[in-house]
């Protein structure tokens, strides 16, 4: 009798921002975001400089969590589900913790996209969202033999989700998103007149 299994497996953890954490009142972290975009002159020079739709913090403010109470909550909160992913994800940590390596701001208007990438030299990345108005883009995850894969033919539009070659997350306000950091995603075209906002961040170990 024939036996076909599962080799090898990509995580992915969702939750809802609330289950771990102070409580972060929804409107307040996007009023903060968007003050901060429009104070953070370095930010925004860079983003024309880099011809980067909308803007990202991740260039120019380091320092979110001590410069704000908001965001110091947040990293709290961040924590916890970081923590959490791994234990899934059964990591051998050698007594030490993943601990946060960048926070930064995503303000993306309408036309706005971000390109395939991952995240070098972190561990888990993930992304907490702030604002998704009807019609802001989905996460889109590809799958890490993608690139290996060379002549295989497409699969099937209605093929079995762990089968597919791209896998598009549509968040809601106030989830949570985590992946490992070797895993490439982007962020599609946003379809929305108004902007989508996210706070993403990196954990290293060590």
């Amino acid at each position: 009798m024939s036996e076909i299994s599962s080799l090898f497996v990509t995580r992915l953890y969702r939750a809802a921002l609330s289950e771990f954490g102070p409580a972060i009142d929804a409107g307040d972290l996007e009023s903060s975001c968007l003050v901060i975009a429009e104070d953070d002159e370095a930010g925004q020079n860079w983003c024309e400089e880099n011809d980067f739709p909308g803007y990202t913090s991740y260039a120019s403010l380091t320092d979110l969590p001590w410069r704000f109470p908001i965001f110091a909550d947040l990293v709290k909160s961040l924590d916890q589900h970081v923590a959490a992913f791994a234990k899934d994800l059964e990591f051998d940590l050698d007594d030490k913790k993943l601990k946060l390596e960048d926070l930064w701001i995503n303000i993306l208007p309408e036309g706005g996209t971000h390109s395939a990438h991952i995240h070098p030299h972190s561990v888990i990345s993930g992304t907490t969202y702030v604002a998704m108005p009807e019609g802001a883009s989905a996460l889109k995850l590809e799958d890490p033999r993608h690139a290996m894969m060379m002549a295989a033919p497409p699969r099937r539009k209605d093929a079995r989700a762990e089968m597919r070659n791209f896998i598009y997350v549509a968040p809601q306000v106030g989830d949570v998103l985590l992946w490992e950091s070797w895993l490439r995603h982007e962020v599609p075209m946003n379809m929305s007149e108004e902007n989508r906002i996210s706070v993403s961040f990196n954990y290293s170990w060590g």
